[in-house]
């Protein structure tokens, strides 16, 4: 399953140069290992900016002092747009 979501630019910026390498999400949508993320970038100002990461899913943490409801997700970057 592919889910496009919004990240602020002061995240995407670590997406980018490989340092980010995991999310932080609610899990409203079943997140799950082998999922595909496509990271848009997005200003409360000025929307979507068009640049875009694509990243997989590799391990989800749920639980483990998380608030229920949230998960870690370990991502692995596959595409720059």
């Amino acid at each position: 399953m592919t889910h496009d979501l919004k990240t602020w630019p002061e995240f995407f910026k670590h997406l980018l140069s490989g340092e980010k390498t995991f999310e932080l999400r609610k899990d409203d949508r079943g997140f799950r290992a082998g999922d595909t993320l496509l990271l848009k970038e997005w200003t409360q100002r000025g929307g979507y900016t068009g640049r875009e990461v694509t990243a997989m899913v590799t391990y989800v943490l749920s639980g483990f002092g998380l608030k229920d409801g949230w998960v870690v997700m370990a991502i692995k970057p596959v595409g720059v747009g």
